[in-house]
């Protein structure tokens, strides 16, 4: 079969996701084992995979779903430990005195202390934390995950203490003679003052991952600069009273100034520090500064009514979620607002504590494994390390917020309980969408010898696209993502064939490479099992589709946008300056300015 219809047949798994969930709203428990079963019959009879290879990717699929679904119900049983205990509450009020505009508020929660927790932690650990904290301060669930989802961008490839770049790219790239004589070639060896070689002229990987890290950074720096305010504009849009995008556009200079914030200290550190600290860092001294400067009113809008949603009862009922929470705490806890904020804290300093490769911490973590080897006697295996999820950090902090808030023993019995049944709710649409994506993945080494289903379809894109390929290079990684689930497979999966992409056109191949771990932590944003876990976290599955029709926009942008500054920046020396890729990045630039003037313009109006 030539390499064009096979990409055209790679391609229809996740065709089969967009039609179900995102064209017909399907919940995902229904369209996800159409996916599965597409992702089967292709492996089965295409690929021509052994039945047992594709049995044993989707028992490690069901693996896989397990880990979710225990990160799930510590993040809920958290949650429901703090309503019982009246915390939430104290957490509720203190963000009000801070500010009651909702808009300021999710820019705090989901932009600042989400990008704080995935750098952290990663692996859909903000979605875990921010979105369940967003409902419990009477956000509509459905608001909280789509804000949730699309803060997972500009953090995600930084996440987890950097491991999208150490080990997705590393382990993309290592191994291949290709790379280095590649690396050894180029001409300014210290692009950007970042140098890769050794005194004896070898590849330094360290750096040379620093060097993609950088020029990564780079990239998420300029496109990230927006996206406070997209959180802002689609929360207003889509769940506002007046289903008003002026609304949202209304608060631009603080979000601006949110963005700049976080971008400014996390582009600083990944160029003096390394890939694994921008998120962490920039996360954290974004707050530092925003949180103060929200406090004194610093940029944010000063009508006299601040913006909210309305009550409850006013809510289309696709946006609430079963995890719902009321204040008849309120007058039975006397918890002060530190020991109320504690359970928080100890989460991310232990998420922290347990990430640093310069501590032992996580070593001793790690080394407690459960093995899931040779699955039916098949290379396909996966290793558990229960004690390093961050579902068993949020059960340990649960059971410390236990004591330390003085529970009686029926009131945390209903806190375990609530969880469970949530958690239960969401495995139906997990143990179909993981295994579809394993069998996706091992998809390679059947008796055709075809490509993985990604690689193929890579391949398949690079063909029609040509010299333009640093556009299409993040549209690549955030499919990858978006299927995989994980910003490190996709750059394990299309790191190499990113490279040789570059290498072949004849450009700096580090920046495709770096244009691929920025879309690929872009599809974190329509990201099937991640909806499907965030929506799990505050009881709102089945809307998963819903969802991803409103993120998708922001995966479109924040794919493109970079891929049109990638474009500009390899080709620039050859076309010029103004070429293609500049042309589309102003157009993209100018569109969103052209919506805050609009708005400052409709606000200076409806003051008058």
């Amino acid at each position: 079969m030539g390499i064009g219809f096979l990409a055209i047949l790679s391609l229809l798994p996740i065709a089969a996701v967009a039609f179900f969930l995102v064209i017909l709203r399907w919940p995902a428990s229904r369209a996800m084992p159409i996916s599965y079963i597409t992702s089967v019959a292709l492996a089965l009879l295409v690929w021509q995979i052994p039945a047992l290879q594709v049995a044993a990717a989707s028992v490690k699929g069901l693996v896989i779903a397990s880990e979710l679904l225990y990160i799930i119900f510590g993040a809920i049983l958290l949650l429901n430990t703090l309503e019982e205990s009246g915390a939430l509450w104290k957490i509720r009020q203190s963000f009000r005195d801070i500010t009651p505009d909702r808009r300021i508020q999710v820019i705090i929660i989901a932009w600042l202390f989400g990008s704080f927790i995935e750098g952290s932690a990663g692996f859909g650990t903000p979605a875990a934390v921010a979105v369940p904290l967003m409902v419990g301060l009477g956000f509509p669930a459905m608001a909280a995950v789509t804000a949730g989802m699309i803060i997972q961008s500009t953090p995600v490839s930084f996440g987890a203490a950097g491991t999208p770049i150490l080990v997705g790219v590393r382990t993309g790239l290592s191994g291949s003679g290709a790379v280095e004589q590649a690396a050894l070639a180029q001409e300014n060896i210290s692009t950007l003052g970042l140098q890769y070689l050794t005194a004896a002229g070898q590849v330094d990987w360290d750096a040379f991952l620093a060097l993609i890290g950088f020029k990564v950074a780079v990239l998420h720096a300029i496109t990230g600069t927006l996206v406070p305010l997209f959180v802002v504009a689609m929360m207003t849009r889509f769940f506002g009273s007046n289903r008003s995008l002026r609304e949202g556009l209304q608060v631009w200079r603080f979000a601006l100034f949110a963005a700049v914030a976080m971008t400014a200290p996390y582009l600083a550190v990944a160029y003096f520090l390394g890939p694994e600290f921008p998120s962490i860092i920039g996360g954290l001294i974004g707050l530092l500064i925003v949180v103060p400067a929200a406090r004194l009113g610093f940029l944010v809008p000063s009508k006299t009514d601040p913006w909210d949603f309305e009550s409850p009862d006013k809510w289309e009922p696709q946006w609430a979620g079963r995890l719902s929470f009321d204040e008849k705490h309120r007058h039975e806890s006397d918890i002060g607002l530190l020991r109320a904020w504690c359970p928080y804290l100890f989460v991310a300093v232990v998420l922290v504590l347990t990430r640093l490769t310069s501590l032992p911490l996580g070593g001793w973590l790690k080394s407690c494994i459960v093995p899931v080897e040779d699955i039916f006697g098949t290379d396909v295996s996966r290793t558990v390390m229960p004690l390093y999820l961050p579902g068993t950090v949020f059960i340990v902090v649960s059971l410390l917020t236990f004591l330390l808030h003085r529970m009686d023993l029926p009131a945390y019995g209903r806190a375990w309980h609530h969880s469970a049944r949530t958690m239960v709710v969401a495995s139906v649409a997990l143990v179909f969408t993981v295994p579809m994506v394993q069998v996706f993945i091992h998809s390679g080494g059947g008796l055709r010898d075809y490509s993985q289903m990604p690689i193929t379809l890579a391949v398949g894109v690079e063909a029609l696209a040509g010299s333009a390929w640093p556009i299409f290079s993040p549209f690549v990684g955030g499919i990858g993502a978006a299927v995989a689930g994980s910003n490190t497979v996709s750059n394990m999966m299309f790191s190499l064939f990113q490279f040789d992409v570059g290498s072949r056109i004849g450009v700096d191949p580090t920046w495709i490479v770096a244009l691929q771990a920025v879309g690929g932590a872009a599809g974190n944003t329509i990201c099937v099992h991640n909806v499907v876990a965030a929506s799990a976290v505050v009881g709102m599955v089945g809307r998963e589709g819903l969802v991803i029709r409103k993120t998708l926009f922001v995966f479109i942008y924040y794919a493109l946008l970079p891929g049109a500054i990638g474009y500009w920046i390899v080709w620039r020396s050859v076309k010029g300056s103004l070429n293609a890729g500049s042309l589309l990045a102003a157009l993209t630039v100018a569109g969103a300015v052209v919506l805050i003037v609009k708005s400052r313009r409709s606000d200076r109006a409806w003051k008058v």
